[in-house]
């Protein structure tokens, strides 16, 4: 790879500090990098192309330490990648609609686009205090109509391929944000923005097809993901192949989904979710007053909550369904623990092989059929303790008995059942689709209007975007401004050119995140969400964040890529071709930092402090980057020491006594550093980039006391060793540079190549003995002959002392063991 020199060069002519003083330098060198344009990406500038992105922020306000964390890992990186020769692509926006800016609204009288927009202003500061390499010239807000106008042609793509609905459906519903929240964003049955408690209601809301693509987000080939995040996807998609079977009711068939078809002689009860359509025919007069008691009561209960571990309860309907291989008449009940939103919303019970269903017998009465048992077991008693889950081997089920149980058979007995005409093979899944509108003001409009003629009918793309209303009124009860403004509100249908309405839901705000890494392509082009051709910069190589967006922003925007694919704006099948998550910064009490807590961290004065590159050392040094840890106080002094060393190194006069130390010595040390140092890149391991560098500045303070000092290999190490703090420390890096004479910035100079053989030691440390007494230690050759063992061992100041004024008897030179020199 080639490198070529910035266009602007950097000079800036200012005395030195005697010491180290990041203050005099960090703020001088950030200017002349703006001013410059060191960091704007040039699509035509040679080199392999290599896109690095970091998930973006949430405009807040103020960068926190967890920022940081998330951020100089990745700069570092992609500053290595650059001074390697290639073309890095290292962006960043802000993901600036939601909630907090409303809330703020209300709070301050302030308009949420002003608190936004004047948030991201002091953002940008923060992060450029940061010492990032970030390209600005491509920076954009998720709250930009010329961004979100292509959330809406998006959203009008999706409806016209059949991949966007409307329906009336059970929701999960925040009564303090007066919004709906979609499952992902419901944590323990509060609303993970608020905690307030969620509600069920029956609304009519906009939803995105993603189960269409359920199957194809199980592919993980075409990405390289954490395992962590690829089962926690893996296990939300929640894929299940089974068997559907028909189960006669007094209310008409009903079909039940079972993973188990094997166990279908072991049904002993039937239970249906409360939202059941079936419920209320199936309830008998007797029984109508208690169903529906517990009915409404469980429709004030999340799905989270209900599958919660706990107390089972339950409801008889008064009626039976016949078993279709038995033909035994079998309860049906109603229970919460089954979810109407998964499978058919009923099930077979089988308590003698699930635990639920087991719980829920014992608690009601209900029989208890074995018909799996493990191999050369004992039958279930008649009252067991627990079920039994395992595969096992079929009883108690006539033609199927002594089949093997589980997988091995599941495709045949399904066969025959479904040659019976009472089941048939099915493939379910846990996943949902999006439910993708919200009732918010600050989000993009969802573009369509509502015609009392036409019905529901698409703003007309010529018409895009459909801008929020920049005057607006919040009221207290948190209904959407939307809903009230009028002006905005009604409008023309397109088609018959009536009166119409506005719909006045937004969108779900991770559609923001969903494509964002396209359009740092072209952020300001006008004609398509991106500039095809851009498109030779596509994937995002390394996409670097938290864990937590494992099921949300990485599962939507993995579909989103897939259907962009199927547009043909893309030949991606993944909108990244690596993913890497960063641990969490915890708190000095080792909890999450939380103002509530009192153990938040400022970077801001911490920068005020020590400098921005003391607080980068630390960061990277603080934990092994995929773990993080718990912040100290007392930590941070030690890469502050560290860099006045450094700093040291390169200007202050050797002090100390004199060193023995070879030119090989150094090398040794220096490239077997830079070895270390680019495979520890390569793998994200930057604590211990940061180990090995702090190693090596050791040697070479003890290497300016020796006589290497005067000669090339220092000269080579303390220019090696300058490029190799620049990804690290940029600030003290480039002043270095810039003091040592060189030209340019050091962050556009070639890294340095490993001499593979200076990094291999071809030197051996050994004892040196006197009449037998181990006296010192030296550090020869290899290769050396007995007489320049000799020589080396005679000059060790630990040795010559105990041969002074003594004559010689013998040496003995035994080559990588032992030196001895016997003296009387």
């Amino acid at each position: 790879m080639t490198h070529e020199p910035h266009s602007t060069p950097l000079t800036i002519e200012e005395p030195r500090s005697e010491r180290y003083n990041p203050h005099a330098i960090e703020e001088k060198w950030q200017q002349a990098w703006a001013k410059s344009g060191l960091y704007t990406f040039d699509e035509q500038a040679a080199g392999e192309k290599y896109y690095a992105l970091t998930m973006f922020p949430y405009p807040s306000g103020n960068l926190h330490i967890g920022h940081w964390y998330a951020n100089v890992a990745p700069d570092a990186r992609a500053r290595w990648l650059r001074m390697r020769g290639y073309n890095v692509l290292f962006p960043m926006a802000f993901d600036a609609f939601g909630l907090p800016a409303e809330n703020a609204a209300i709070k301050h009288n302030i308009n949420p686009a002003t608190w936004t927009y004047q948030n991201i202003a002091h953002m940008i500061e923060q992060f450029e205090r940061m010492g990032t390499m970030i390209d600005w010239s491509r920076q954009f807000a998720t709250s930009d109509p010329e961004y979100y106008r292509w959330n809406q042609w998006f959203f009008i793509e999706f409806w016209k391929r059949g991949l966007a609905y409307k329906k009336d459906g059970l929701v999960n519903w925040c009564p303090k944000d007066q919004t709906v929240l979609a499952n992902e964003q419901v944590v323990h049955g509060a609303c993970e923005r608020c905690g307030t408690p969620v509600e069920r209601r029956n609304l009519s809301q906009w939803y995105l097809k993603i189960t269409d693509y359920a199957d194809e987000l199980l592919d993980f080939s075409h990405t390289d993901m954490p395992e962590k995040v690829r089962l926690m996807q893996t296990n939300w998609i929640g894929k299940s192949v089974g068997a559907e079977v028909a189960f006669d009711t007094p209310a008409g068939v009903e079909t039940v989904f079972t993973t188990r078809p094997d166990t279908l002689l072991g049904a002993t009860f039937m239970v249906l979710a409360p939202e059941h359509p079936k419920v209320e025919a199936l309830t008998t007069a007797d029984q109508r007053t208690e169903v529906e008691a517990y009915v409404s009561a469980a429709g004030r209960k999340t799905d989270v909550e209900r599958q919660q571990e706990g107390e089972k309860t339950g409801v008889f309907t008064g009626s039976y369904a016949t078993h279709p291989v038995s033909g035994e008449p079998i309860p049906i009940w109603v229970a919460d623990y089954v979810l109407v939103t998964y499978g058919t919303g009923s099930i077979m019970a089988v308590p003698a092989h699930d635990e639920r269903d087991f719980a829920f017998a014992q608690k009601f009465g209900l029989p208890v059929r074995e018909v799996i048992r493990p191999k050369d077991a004992q039958p279930m008693p008649d009252v067991p303790s627990e079920p039994y889950t395992g595969e096992g081997f079929i009883v108690n089920s006539g033609e199927f008995d002594g089949m093997a149980g589980g997988k091995a058979s599941i495709a045949t007995i399904t066969a025959q059942l479904q040659q019976r005409g009472v089941a048939e093979a099915k493939t379910t899944y846990r996943l949902r689709d999006w439910l993708f509108a919200r009732q918010r003001y600050w989000g993009t409009p969802i573009p369509f209007i509502h015609c009392e003629q036409c019905g529901a009918v698409p703003v007309p793309e010529d018409q895009l975007p459909v801008k929020l209303p920049e005057t607006v009124e919040f009221n207290a009860a948190g209904q959407s401004p939307l809903k009230l403004n009028d002006e905005w509100r009604i409008t023309t249908c397109p088609q018959c050119g009536g009166v119409a309405e506005r719909d006045t839901d937004t969108m779900d705000t991770f559609v923001d995140s969903s494509w964002y890494m396209y359009r740092y392509l072209s952020p300001h082009y006008d004609k398509a969400p991106f500039d095809p051709e851009k498109a030779g910069l596509l994937p995002v190589d390394l996409y670097t964040g938290g864990i937590e967006h494992a099921i949300l922003h990485l599962l939507y925007s993995r579909f989103w890529t897939k259907v962009m694919r199927d547009m043909g704006l893309t030949t991606q099948h993944e909108p990244f071709a690596t993913l890497r998550n960063q641990g969490m910064v915890l708190g000095e009490d080792g909890e999450k930092m939380s103002k509530s807590r009192g153990n938040v961290v400022d970077p801001d004065d911490l920068v005020r402090e020590y400098g921005a590159d003391t607080v980068r050392t630390y960061l990277l040094q603080i934990a092994p980057w995929e773990l993080g840890g718990p912040w100290n106080t007392q930590g941070i002094n030690g890469p502050s020491k560290w860099l006045g060393r450094v700093w040291a190194l390169y200007f202050d006069a050797p002090f100390g006594p004199a060193q023995q130390m070879s030119e090989a010595d150094v090398r040794y040390a220096v490239h077997s550093t830079l070895q270390k140092v680019n495979q520890d890149f390569e793998k994200l391991s930057f604590n211990t980039i940061i180990g090995a560098l702090q190693e090596l500045s050791n040697t070479l303070v003890k290497a300016k006391r020796s006589h290497v000092a005067q000669t090339l290999a220092w000269e080579e190490a303390l220019h090696i060793f300058n490029l190799m703090l620049a990804p690290i420390v940029p600030h003290i890096a480039e002043e270095l540079w810039h003091e040592r004479g060189m030209s340019g910035s050091i962050h556009t100079a070639p890294w340095p190549m490993v001499d593979e053989q200076a990094a291999v030691r071809d030197t051996v440390t050994i004892g040196v003995q006197v009449s037998g007494k181990v006296r010192g230690e030296v550090s020869i050759s290899k290769a050396a002959t007995q007489e320049e063992a000799m020589q080396v061992a005679r000059a060790n100041p630990d040795v010559a002392k105990y041969l002074e004024g003594k004559q010689t008897v013998k040496e003995v030179y035994v080559p990588g063991r032992i030196i001895n020199i016997v003296v009387k």
